[in-house]
């Protein structure tokens, strides 16, 4: 359903909770300030197909922008507030905003952003008294404009940036239909199939909402008319707090946190409360056998996988039940046709590992990038890829190895790095692991560990070496490393994600950083 028909229906009914700012937005509230958002868009000469770009931490100006935007019919970016001055400049130049909203809490981030921005046209920032120039306070900008919908809504769409942890982001842009915003839309029901949302539904969102699923899932629970509690951040603990205080049925999160809520004392996860919750939908990166089966032994087999991409050229799915009989799989293609391909473009079979191809599904361009198009089609055009690699079995289930870029080639055999960091991952004294190669004057490449260790645990040469039997008497030798580093603490993104490429930049194209810890 379109948001003001629950405004009308239940104007009192919390939209949008955000709990760690003490913040919340009754549908009423939300649907006047999305309404007067479009009426400032369109009085500033915003018309269908025009871009804008939101800079905000997890703030209820966000949502609003977005809502705003997908009524007015533009392409909106949200944009990752944890990046580099130069990188959100790029995003914001690449995009072709012509308005940028931003809040108080971004200043020193915004501060430099329109020296470097010439073609945006105005600057807005919530929170702000007063803003800081050349920003209007996002504030004062739609008091007095109408509550009421503007004349012409149309249905706009966001243009989401890939997170560059393999290169510079680039701008993901689909077709979407000109329609109006209440009319249905097959982007939301296809999220509503995939989360198993429901109408009234509480959707707790741990992740920052500038990343794909998590605007997806808050989109969809107010298309719902369900409450969406935000958090400002993850925390395992507050999770399971939340959890119980708001009757959360449904939730997304990545493997990353259900490592972080396994690690929390054991009476703090026998006495949270989590009877009310219906789903919990993980993504974003491939999860380790042990933790799933530890997370499904806790919270029951209501943990459901899905595989897909900010492209949206295709996903897979598996609930509890069909991972328990295939421990790995993220699923069966429920959107496009999975296709298995070698580097010469020809089919593998059940159980070889190739590239990851998909046919018939969404069809979407690279912004302002032609030819990294072109590069993610196969030679037909009919089949498009992101990059990732893996292998289907016989029933069609679907099993990642890794991302191409970050596949190891040592003495020309083929290394894939998540196999080897989710062994890794099982060891008592891992907190965190990445598997790199590293550059070798005979192999090419060397597979190294960098780990992080658990509280209380010191690195040494010793641990080095059992690390590496621990991992030799799990798999293929070809596959363990032949080197340890041990680094405080590395670097993930907001969303879960290992930034493995700046992991690897540190011993490219001459290593050197830390101090390796070998054995042979």
């Amino acid at each position: 359903m379109y948001p003001g028909e629950h405004a009308r229906a239940n104007p009192d009914r919390v939209a949008l909770d955000f709990v760690d700012l003490g913040l919340q937005l009754t549908y009423s509230e939300f649907e006047s300030r999305v309404n007067q958002t479009a009426h400032l868009f369109r009085d500033m000469g915003l018309e269908r197909g025009d871009h804008v770009a939101f800079l905000a931490e997890n703030h209820p100006v966000l949502p609003l922008c977005n809502a705003a935007a997908e009524r007015t019919g533009l392409i909106y970016t949200p944009i990752n507030h944890h990046l580099a001055i130069d990188q959100v400049a790029y995003i914001v130049n690449d995009c072709q905003a012509q308005v940028v909203v931003t809040t108080a809490g971004q200043i020193d981030l915004a501060a430099g952003l329109p020296a470097r921005c010439p073609g945006v046209r105005r600057w807005l920032m919530a929170g702000a008294a007063p803003a800081a120039q050349p920003y209007q306070d996002y504030g004062d900008a739609i008091a007095g404009l109408p509550v009421s919908p503007v004349d012409d809504e149309r249905m706009g769409v966001a243009m989401l940036y890939s997170s560059g942890t393999t290169g510079r982001p680039k701008g993901v842009l689909r077709a979407y239909p000109d329609a109006h915003p209440g009319e249905p839309s097959g982007r939301y029901e296809f999220s509503q199939m995939l989360f198993r949302m429901r109408e009234g539904m509480v959707y707790l969102s741990p992740a920052p909402l500038y990343h794909s699923a998590p605007h997806g899932g808050v989109s969809t629970t107010l298309r719902l008319g369900g409450t969406a509690v935000v958090m400002d951040r993850f925390d395992a603990g507050r999770f399971l707090e939340l959890v119980g205080k708001h009757r959360v049925t449904h939730t997304q999160v990545v493997p990353t946190m259900f490592s972080r809520l396994l690690a929390l004392p054991e009476d703090v996860r026998r006495a949270a409360d989590i009877s009310s919750l219906e789903h919990v939908i993980h993504a974003a990166a491939p999860c380790p056998v042990h933790v799933k089966e530890r997370m499904i032994d806790w919270f029951g087999p209501i943990i459901e996988e899905y595989y897909s991409a900010s492209e949206a050229n295709g996903a897979t799915t598996c609930d509890s039940v069909e991972w328990l009989a295939r421990k790995g799989t993220v699923g069966r293609a429920i959107l496009g046709q999975p296709h298995i391909l070698d580097d010469e473009g020809r089919p593998c079979a059940p159980g070889q590992i190739g590239t990851i191809w998909f046919g018939g599904a969404n069809n979407f361009v690279y912004f302002n990038d032609p030819e990294k198009t072109e590069s993610s089609r196969d030679a037909t055009g009919q089949l498009t890829s992101v990059g990732d690699v893996g292998y289907l079995d016989d029933d069609g289930y679907l099993f990642l190895t890794d991302r191409k870029s970050m596949m190891i080639i040592s003495g020309g055999v083929n290394v894939y790095p998540q196999e080897t960091e989710n062994v890794l991952i099982a060891h008592e004294c891992v907190e965190d692991v990445a598997i790199i190669g590293v550059p070798h004057a005979d192999l090419g490449e060397q597979v190294k560990a960098v780990v992080q260790l658990v509280g209380g645990v010191s690195p040494s040469d010793e641990l080095a070496a059992e690390l590496i039997a621990y991992c030799r008497d799990r798999i293929s030798h070809i596959a363990c490393p032949r080197s340890v580093d041990f680094d405080p603490r590395l670097p993930r993104l907001p969303t879960g994600k290992l930034a493995k490429r700046l992991v690897r930049d540190r011993y490219w194209p001459a290593a050197g950083g830390m101090s390796a810890h070998s054995a042979r």
